[in-house]
């Protein structure tokens, strides 16, 4: 060996380092010895020392302790031990045999080699024991280091086996001289038990260790498999597989998916949050505050600090959420961010690689370079994506779990937050704005933490992208950049118009959705009055501006979409014009052409984002400030109220003032609440009684005084607080159900016969805010909830006030009362009732916000102050009963000389009297009839199974269904059926479906032609020296370009036209056949179903639906142009593309399946949050009187923590085809490159172009799938659409022979029943069974009956709402089942029970169609005395009625119905009776009316108050469906056995 050696490096090892003939020219490659045992070695050796600072991080943040020895960590440790051994060995070996006295020179590399091998090895070893004490089960930096050792020492492999082949030839060929090799053979013999323990090391490192023994959370049977997935199987996402084939095999149920890992979970998230949160607020006080330790989780509570502070602390301005997210989330955002910044270098080099293969090809001709380099130019272009697919997989991971934990972190503080605002702050935003910064704001980050990095990222890859092309094509790229840019703005321009218009279109669609709301919720009316035409006309006119718009937005979609198509293009012929006119040296090579489009496209993505992304931050900017602002706002000052044990009685306030946060409300409030004692406030309206009850609460703001309660508190607000769960809930509040004690809360509340009504008992799931329950109900279950809660101290803000008197007689004495359940409480009650004074301890009366004076109520009365007054005012509203006035009078007769009040009790009683005959007859209390709809469905009362324990599993499951009041929605699972697609396309029209096809096709040719072309043009040698065969390639150029343009245009206005077309079709269908249902459709559909058909999902056809097709044609056509290019360059391509397609259909299919059920899931789980918080936010009060607040940031914690279980999966799930789909399309970039280098092509060009459209092909499939699963997820819609289209209708509005019919028929309006049958829907009981009677024209007959006696029935049925099971109903003798129903509907008349008038003019209530004329409307309204109030309103006729009529009384609502039927005046009138509606003037003026007016018309009239029917010609007594009784009253009175005689006895009639 020449010791002359060159270079540092030759020394150290003894023999040459890098020989270049050896390794690169030549056909058989090879590195030198020395470079195999020092580079090869020692580059995993760094990567791991420099890595190894993640190893100590996940000690440090393992949750986990002790995984105990097992198989595996024993093995790891024996191999490392092994291999420790080996290398020192050769260390041993080296110093014996080399040096000293032996003739073998001893280098520096025999003793540094194994040095930096063993300590490597040692630190290795370090770690197994320590992994396995802080319970780390797999770790990347060492699976990453054993990968790389093994793989590195390969090509030692090759050269120790081709020494030792040559070895044993010498020691064949020379039996004379004896050589000694036995140093070549020990390093042959070392080096080989070195590679086998590595390999055996790699495959270890396959494999995660054992569970821990200990772990801070519980983990359950159903733990994520990731926690205890290797590092490779993470990294492949493989552990999800399991998930991913459970849900291709049946669609995933919410017990399917795995628990939150604990890192993400509220309990670990927040206390970091909260700690650099508290620091923020801290740092924004000057005054030293004291050091808080780092928040904890003392028994699962994280305390916020109050960024208002002490009221001394001075503040320099608001603490932001900003600060405490970097300092809680930045760590992981930033590893994110440098794997970005590696993948978008390795983007790069993509295009390099694919220069040197087209250099290698096209050097095949002239001098043909050695095959291996072309097979390694293939690989490493397949590595480099692989390794891009790896860590952008990675990286999107980490961001997402970024965003969701930014996510957690918001919702919980807002969460916490809105438990503890002060009033004056709740004044400032409604609660939906509150709920908005949870559902909106806070989900925007989580939107926003995945793309933030491309504010660095976009122009850095620009800057790149530029300074590549700048090499390729000098100072001519600038032309192209120039037009990219200059495509921006006008992008801007078209996007800002687009913004425009679907603000208009909201706006347009707003006011369908309202429109059709109206008339879902009044469709009984519109189909009595057959008004559907008119409402359908006016829904179609604001259907057909939306559009309008629609069909701008669409153009302008085109266009922009058009525009984007075209950039490449445009910027590639700019650029290669102006670089081949600009000099005639300039000639465009294939390498040149190629890697600038590769290029251009990859400046493609980033130009596009930046602007999106600037808008996306500029409006998480305003997010920002909306939450900062929420979180800096006031707080209710917990120390407001003090908790002595040493002053006389439980609750006091002395000298109190307090406010609501402007001016002053109580002052001088001295208050005592003695144990034991019963204390009523008393006062007028508005007077400050239930603010006196806030101020024991601590909710205002209290500026003077002192407020004292000692023990704990029960708290009854007067509108009550109800939460959306069962009623047992809602009573039991959270404590234990202790069965004996409520059931007597239960009783004493006077809820027993309300929970036997409800459909499950007490186990009904009452709606939101007590949707089904009356007022009355809502009151006493917030009642039993205090009285259940067993406190020391009750708040009673007027809990009697909703509640029928008897009903508060039976509450005051078994529960507020001196002898109730509370009767050893200290108890304040605020009460509007004078009947209870007498029994209280002792009375406060609130006269404008002061104690104007108290004592008992003998003391009061005697004072003639303002008790007295109170107590005349409030006799004067007359709202007592006759017999609670007696006693009253009775407790002042008895106080001695008072006799103005004697007389005012006089005059009451009185009033009382005349009022209790017309209640009598509504037989049951308004307070028990709900839910359910009384008469539809009759139960058995189930008997006294409240104490029956043997009421067993059956029951319960029996009332768990019942107690859902609707039939609930079919979630779609599964695929969707072709038929829907069929009807898609159909709609958009067969022919505009073809035309898009086929001129995205034509795209596409022209396309893969322009590009073909522009090869051909660079292999073209004669261009060099011939201007015109340049110009005319360049020609050629830029017409397959003009060809492209047209047909993308073409193409996106066929696809626009055709969505448009099938939104109109889908629509009108929907609504046409929406109308035509028959009620009982209506019954037991919910309108809010109905109504998302009419929102949502016809949303989805206008503008989802057609976007998402738009781009699944440009991928899948796509994915066509690649495979034919690639084909057409290597046509053996073919045979791969067949394995390829199968691997990516699987995929695809497993994908959507799973990922569709998870989506769903997860939107389902997402509203509970947000519905529970708009709930806490409106029982704030309560829930801090109760002192539960607790518990509610758990029930929030855990349902924020049930979204994120079924996020992360599907989170994961595309992460877990985005590995698999760009694996699919490396193999594709790996066959392309591999074929086009060994298939002996000659054509630089085309190779070039098949391997570039490879490397574009993964973007495409992933796409391609996320495009189909999109499709398949919002086909859905139509599909819905399709079903509601498909349900059954009523008869035929019009029919042909209704036309012979003369104008003004019934001329009579005899009306006869003959043996008529009914029945609500199929499957139900009959309401009406076998009705006969006949009604002569012109006669009055009212129509009796108890509650479900088939009253209504009758009258429906006349109209053919519901349609007769048996018998028939003719209207001068023509039977109405004969005739169209308009016809029929419109020749009746009704003034139904309840008036139902529609948003829109005065007059459009009363003529809809617009055929009368402005005389006879007002001749109406003067009948129905309206006139003088249409008079006194600005607009007159064209005054505004807000939806359902808000703007109007009851009683004006009643008259405009009435003035409808004065207007229609036809010879049959219904009247069905309005019960509690109307006072009894207007009742009169009503009667009046229809008497005078309908003289000669036959008018049936149902009856709740008998004295309205007592002149009429004839009663139909009704009992269970059957006529008892058909007389004239005069008959049936002067029979008592009549049922008749004894319901007028019962309204003190008779």
């Amino acid at each position: 060996m020449a010791e002359d050696t060159s270079s540092p490096m030759d020394e150290f090892c003894g023999s040459t380092f890098w020989n270049a003939t050896e390794t690169w020219w030549t056909n058989n490659p090879d590195f030198t010895p020395c470079f195999e045992q020092t580079v090869l070695v020692w580059t995993p050796c760094a990567f791991y020392w420099l890595f190894v600072i993640f190893d100590f991080y996940y000690l440090k943040a393992s949750l986990d302790r002790n995984i105990p020895w097992n198989k595996l960590s024993v093995s790891k440790a024996l191999v490392n031990l092994g291999l420790l051994v080996i290398t020192a060995l050769d260390l041993i070996m080296a110093l014996i045999k080399k040096g000293g006295d032996s003739e073998l020179p001893l280098y520096d590399l025999d003793v540094w080699g194994p040095i930096i091998k063993f300590a490597t090895f040692l630190l290795i070893f370090i770690f197994i024991p320590l992994n396995r004490k802080y319970g780390v089960q797999t770790t990347g930096c060492q699976f990453l280091f054993w990968f790389l050792l093994t793989v590195l020492s390969i090509p030692r492999c090759r050269t120790e086996v081709r020494l030792d082949s040559n070895r044993q030839k010498i020691i064949d060929s020379q039996e004379t001289e004896q050589h000694d090799f036995s140093w070549e053979e020990y390093q042959f013999a070392s080096f080989f038990v070195f590679f086998t323990f590595s390999c055996i090391m790699l495959i270890l490192n396959c494999f995660a260790d054992g569970l821990p023994k200990q772990t801070k959370y519980q983990r359950g049977e159903n733990e994520i498999p990731e926690l205890s997935a290797s590092f490779l199987n993470r990294i492949t996402y493989q552990w999800f597989d399991s998930m991913a084939l459970k849900g291709y095999r049946n669609p995933l149920e919410e017990k399917d998916l795995w628990d939150l890992r604990p890192q993400d979970s509220c309990s670990e998230v927040m206390p970091i949050f909260a700690h650099h949160w508290n620091q923020n607020v801290r740092k924004n006080y000057r005054s030293k505050a004291r050091v808080e330790p780092k928040a904890q989780f003392s028994n699962g509570n994280v305390t916020f600090e109050n960024p208002h502070g002490d009221k001394n602390g001075r503040k320099k301005g608001m603490a932001s959420i900003m600060p405490p997210i970097y300092k809680s989330f930045g760590g992981v955002f930033l590893f994110g961010s440098l794997m970005k910044l590696f993948t978008d270098v390795l983007t790069f080099a993509q295009p390099q690689v694919l220069s040197l293969i087209i250099s290698f090809v096209e050097a095949q001709e002239k001098d043909p370079q050695p095959e291996w380099k072309g097979i390694m130019y293939a690989v490493l272009l397949f590595i480099l994506a692989a390794f891009q697919t790896f860590i952008l997989g990675q990286y999107f991971h980490r961001m997402f779990i970024v965003g969701l934990r930014i996510r957690t972190a918001l919702i919980n503080a807002i969460y916490r937050k809105a438990l503890r605002i002060s009033n004056s702050t709740k004044k400032e935003s409604t609660v939906g704005e509150i709920v908005n910064l949870m559902a909106v704001d806070a989900q925007r980050f989580m939107e926003l933490t995945t793309y933030l990095n491309m504010i660095w990222s976009a122009p850095l890859q620009i800057a790149l992208a530029l300074y590549f092309l700048w090499q390729q094509l000098g100072p001519s790229v600038l032309a192209g950049l120039a037009v990219m840019i200059i495509l921006i703005p006008v992008n801007g321009v078209i996007a800002s118009r687009i913004k425009t218009y679907q603000i208009r279109q909201m706006k347009y669609k707003d006011e369908r959705v309202k429109l059709m709301n109206e008339v879902l919720s009044g469709i009984k009316v519109l189909k009595l009055y057959a008004w559907e035409p008119s409402f359908e006309k006016q829904v179609l006119d604001i259907r057909d501006k939306e559009i309008a718009t629609l069909r701008s937005t669409a153009y302008l979609n085109a266009g922009t979409s058009f525009l984007w198509s075209c950039a490449p293009f445009l910027v590639s012929l700019v650029t290669f014009a102006t670089y081949v006119l600009t000099s005639e040296a300039n000639q465009l090579t294939v390498e040149k052409v190629l890697v600038s489009i590769a290029l251009f496209d990859l400046m493609k993505l980033p130009l596009t984002i930046l602007p999106m992304l600037s808008v996306d931050i500029a409006e998480t900017q305003v997010s920002v400030k909306r939450i900062n602002k929420f979180l800096n706002s006031e707080e209710l000052d917990p120390n407001s109220v003090l908790h002595d044990p040493s002053k006389p009685h439980p609750m006091s306030i002395e000298n109190g003032e307090f406010s609501w946060g402007d001016e002053i409300t109580l002052r001088n409030i001295n208050i005592e609440v003695p144990k034991n004692s019963l204390v009523a406030l008393v006062g007028t309206v508005g007077s400050g009684k239930s603010s006196v009850v806030q101020a024991f609460l601590g909710e205002m703001e209290k500026l003077a005084g002192v407020v004292n309660t000692v023990g704990k508190l029960a708290y009854v607000p007067q509108q009550a607080w109800i939460q959306n769960a069962t009623v047992r809930d809602n009573i039991l509040f959270g404590k234990p159900y202790d069965r004996k004690h409520y059931n007597k809360v239960i009783d004493a509340c006077a809820l027993r016969a309300d929970i036997d009504i409800l459909s499950a008992g007490d186990l009904t799931e009452i709606g939101e805010k007590g949707i089904n329950l009356s007022g009355g109900q809502k009151q006493r279950i917030s009642l039993a909830r205090a009285v259940y809660s067993d406190a020391d101290l009750y708040l009673l803000d007027d809990p009697l006030s909703a509640v029928d008197s008897h009903v508060g007689k039976h509450i005051f004495e078994e529960v507020i009362g001196p002898k109730g359940l509370l009767a050893r409480k200290s108890r304040v009650l605020v009460t509007h009732g004078v009947t209870f004074l007498p029994q209280v301890s002792s009375i406060y009366v609130i006269k404008m916000g002061e104690i104007s004076e108290s004592g008992t109520f003998d003391q009061l009365v005697k004072n003639k102050g303002a008790f007295a007054d109170f107590i005349i005012q409030h006799l004067q509203d007359g709202n007592e009963e006759e017999e609670e006035l007696n006693q009253i009078k009775r407790q002042i007769s008895s106080t001695g000389d008072v006799p103005e009040l004697l007389g005012s009790v006089e005059k009451a009683i009185k009033l009382a009297r005349t009022e209790s005959l017309s209640d009598s007859i509504s037989v049951t209390s308004a307070d028990s009839l709900m839910g359910g709809g009384g008469s539809l469905r009759r139960r058995t009362k189930r008997q006294n199974s409240h104490d029956s324990v043997a009421s067993a599993a059956s029951l319960k499951k029996k009332q768990e269904v019942e107690g859902k009041l609707i039939e609930t929605e079919k979630s779609q699972t599964g695929g969707v059926d072709f038929a829907v697609y069929k009807h898609y396309i159909k709609s958009v029209g067969i022919f505009l479906s073809v035309a898009t096809l086929v001129l995205n096709f034509v795209f596409q040719a022209f396309q893969i032609g322009s590009n073909l072309w522009l090869t051909k043009w660079a292999n073209d040698e004669n261009v060099s020296n011939d201007t015109g065969l340049r110009d005319m390639y360049l020609g050629v150029y830029g017409a397959f370009g003009f060809g492209q343009v047209l047909a993308k245009y073409l193409s996106g206005l066929a696809l626009a036209i055709g969505g448009l077309h099938c939104s109109m079709n889908v629509f009108n269908s929907l609504l046409n056949t929406g109308l035509k249902w028959p009620m009982e459709v209506f019954d037991t559909t919910p309108i809010g179903r109905i109504l998302s058909r009419y929102s949502k999902d016809i949303d989805t056809v206008d503008s989802v639906l057609p976007s998402i097709a738009v781009q699944l044609l440009n991928t899948c056509f796509g994915v066509l142009a690649t495979i034919v290019v690639i084909s057409l360059s290597t046509p053996i391509f073919l045979v791969v593309i067949v394995p390829i397609a199968l691997l990516y259909y699987f995929a695809q299919r497993f994908y959507v399946a799973t990922s569709r059920q998870l989506m769903r899931l997860e939107s389902v789980s997402r509203s509970p949050i947000y519905s529970h918080f708009s709930e806490t936010v409106t029982g704030a009060s309560t829930i801090r009187a109760y002192n539960v607040g607790d518990r509610f940031i758990e029930e929030s914690d855990a349902k924020v923590d049930k979204n994120q279980v079924c996020k992360y999966p599907s989170v994961i799930a595309n992460r877990w085809l985005a590995i698999r789909l760009e694996m699919v399309g490396n193999l594709i970039i790996l066959f392309a490159s591999l074929f086009a280098v060994l298939g002996g092509q000659t054509n630089p060009g085309l190779v070039g172009l098949s391997v570039s459209y490879a490397l574009q092909v993964t973007q495409t499939l992933n796409w391609l799938v996320r495009m189909t699963s999109d499709i398949e997820t919002n086909i859905v819609s139509v599909e819905r659409i399709k079903e509601y289209g498909e349900t059954k209708q009523e008869a035929a509005w019009e029919l042909e022979q209704d036309k012979s019919k003369p104008k003004n028929w019934p001329q009579e309006g005899r009306v006869e029943f003959q043996n008529f049958q009914v029945r609500y829907r199929e499957g139900l009981d009959l309401v009406l069974r076998g009705v006969s009677f006949d009604i002569r024209g012109g006669e009055k007959v009212g129509i009796v009956g108890r509650t479900g006696a088939g009253k209504s029935s009758l009258t429906l049925a006349l109209f053919r709402i519901i349609e007769a099971a048996g018998g028939r109903i003719s209207i001068d003798g023509v039977d109405i089942a004969s005739m169209g129903l308009h016809m029929l509907r419109s020749r009746l008349t009704i003034i139904p029970q309840d008036p139902v008038l529609f948003s829109g003019s005065l007059r459009v209530n009363l003529d809809p169609f617009e055929i009368k004329t402005d005389d006879e409307i007002w001749k109406a309204l003067e009948l129905s005395h309206l006139k003088s109030f249409v008079k006194s309103l600005a607009a007159g006729l064209n005054h505004e009625i807000s939806e359902g009529g808000e703007n109007l009384s009851v009683g004006q609502r009643q008259l405009v119905c009435l003035a409808r039927a004065l207007l229609r005046k036809t010879k049959v009138l219904v009247l069905d009776e309005a019960t509690a509606a109307v006072d009894l003037e207007t009742d009169d003026l009503i009667q009046k009316t229809i008497r005078t007016e309908f003289k000669e018309c036959t008018v049936l009239t149902i009856a709740h108050r008998l004295n309205t029917i007592l002149d009429s010609d004839k009663v139909i007594v009704l009992d269970k469906g059957q006529i008892t009784e058909f007389a004239s009253p005069t008959e049936l009175l002067d029979n008592p056995k009549s049922a008749f005689y004894s319901m007028a006895k019962d309204a003190n009639l008779v």
